[in-house]
């Protein structure tokens, strides 16, 4: 028999679980709705301890405390949203007890993460950077029926059940979000299954996508012990599609789900350049690494290329980006064809720093033109994946000296649940706005749906603005296609787009 822990997102408590919990008992499985505390001093921690009290106060199945023999029951820890930080902050803590943990449209925290990072309302940001000084913790106010879509989809969920919602919230101690998670690596071999509310825009097509050429932390998604489901509603799939929900939960018990894989032999990322690029000389400048043409070719200054590379990251990752062969190729491509290749190592580790991110873009730019070999006047900027959305500032008001602005297989608008990266970050609305450098984009022919929908929002606006964009199209590349098995199509992509910034760079102004 199947024991669930069911612990839902901010703001809720055990109540929203009722008929998911009868269902799983009506299947012959012992489930548990847990609530945790809403003390204004509680943080992340006290919810762990609420958890771990649950567990241990599961005892035997036969309930006598005192066998020696029947072992304690394992169970399944549920975590939905928020939820899942003190989910698996108990599972670290009584790994022995937790058969598997299910990620219900949660993400992937680490050691050291606060939840914060993935709350998508802007306004709560805001709310505890303003009382970060003050001598009390003040709670976020829980939301109205008509303010839950600030924290996920609400689609499948009627006037009467976003009324419900809100009558039986409580505001969320600020602590909970800002507390950081503390885990010891003691539940790294607990098998996890993840379930996908998918009219937020998360797809196993998109984690898979992730799994394959994204951040290094998501290979391990590809482990056989992970399985995913989908669930095609909104975020509070206990409310909308509580059967299906109940389906699923006794399917994961039973280590069932979708399995993904990536390709042998380490991340991609690390594998050769998809192009001849030989070793070029490099100067590391705090976080820029400039690659330099050979000086018997055309005398110095030179133009140069920055390059951004995708994230979010998690920091102090190794090797670091700047050091990844994806980033060197294309850098000593730059260098072998008369222009600096300079790669910079942003801190954009988490959706709220984009900011941080931003930052140390410009002023890795200002670092580049100060340098005697850097043509100061002929300067282009080359973001990939992630980082599109600091492509924003640039886009907005671009100076006399970018010449260029080249975009690999961006994400150009803030995805579904991703408020908290901030207005300033639309590509889309500076494009609007502003009066752009011209723009050289390289687009995925693959692409996963939720990224080629901001990528084709952009375009329309482009249309529609008259802004200078040339398309380069990879009709059978996926999103990081250079890091799949080399193709002619895909050589020529990175040489074109090569060739093409180059062009804008060598141009007269």
């Amino acid at each position: 028999m199947s024991v669930f822990i069911l612990v839902s997102g901010p703001f809720t408590d055990g109540r929203v679980w009722n008929e998911v919990a009868a269902r799983l008992r009506q299947s012959g499985a012992d489930a548990h709705p847990v609530t945790l505390s809403t003390r204004p001093e509680a943080g992340v921690q006290t919810h762990v301890e609420d958890v771990v009290r649950l567990i241990d106060s599961l005892g035997r199945p036969d309930g006598d405390v005192a066998d020696p023999v029947t072992p304690p029951r394992q169970v399944v820890l549920v975590g939905h949203d928020y939820a899942i930080h003190p989910v698996l902050g108990a599972a670290d803590l009584r790994s022995e007890r937790v058969a598997r943990i299910v990620h219900l449209d949660a993400g992937m925290p680490q050691d050291g993460d606060a939840a914060l990072a993935l709350v998508p309302d802007p306004s709560v940001h805001e709310l505890l950077r303003a009382q970060e000084d003050g001598p009390r913790p003040v709670p976020v106010p829980a939301p109205g029926p008509a303010e839950w879509q600030r924290w996920g989809s609400t689609e499948g969920l009627s006037a009467g059940q976003l009324e419900l919602l809100s009558r039986l919230a409580a505001p969320q101690p600020p602590r909970t979000l800002t507390q950081p998670l503390r885990l010891t690596g003691a539940a790294a071999a607990v098998p996890l299954s993840g379930i996908l509310c998918t009219a937020g825009g998360t797809t196993v097509e998109l984690v898979e996508a992730l799994v394959r050429t994204g951040p290094p932390q998501f290979r391990r998604l590809a482990d056989p012990r992970v399985g995913f489901f989908e669930l095609a509603t909104g975020h509070w799939p206990m409310l909308s599609c509580p059967d299906e929900l109940a389906g699923v939960l006794l399917r994961a018990a039973a280590d069932e789900g979708r399995r993904l894989t990536v390709p042998e032999g380490g991340s991609p990322l690390l594998g050769p350049f998809l192009l001849d690029a030989p070793e070029r000389p490099r100067v590391r400048d705090g976080r820029v690494d400039l690659h330099l043409p050979e000086p018997q070719g055309a005398p110095g200054p030179w133009p140069a290329v920055l390059f951004v590379h995708g994230g979010p990251v998690p920091s102090g990752h190794v090797p670091a980006p700047r050091d990844w062969p994806f980033y060197l190729g294309y850098a000593r491509c730059t260098a072998g064809l008369g222009a600096v290749g300079a790669v910079v190592e942003h801190r954009l580790h988490g959706l709220t720093d984009y900011a941080r991110a931003a930052d140390d873009v410009a002023e890795a730019l200002e670092l580049l033109r100060a340098d005697p070999r850097v043509d100061a006047g002929r300067v282009a900027l080359w973001i990939f994946s992630g980082a599109g959305l600091l492509a924003a500032d640039w886009i907005a008001a671009p100076p006399p000296w970018l010449r260029c602005l080249a975009l690999t297989y961006p994400i150009l608008a803030p995805l579904p649940g991703w408020g908290a990266v901030g207005p300033r970050f639309d590509p889309v609305g500076a494009l609007r706005a502003g009066t752009p450098p011209p723009l050289v984009l390289t687009r995925a022919g693959l692409e996963t749906p939720q990224i080629a929908a901001t990528v084709e929002e952009f375009l329309t606006a482009a249309e529609e603005t008259k802004a200078p964009v040339e398309v380069i199209d990879v009709p059978h590349g996926r999103h990081g296609f250079e890091t799949h098995e080399p193709t002619g199509e895909s050589r020529e992509a990175v040489s074109r787009a090569l060739r093409t910034v180059l062009a804008h760079l060598t141009r007269p102004s």
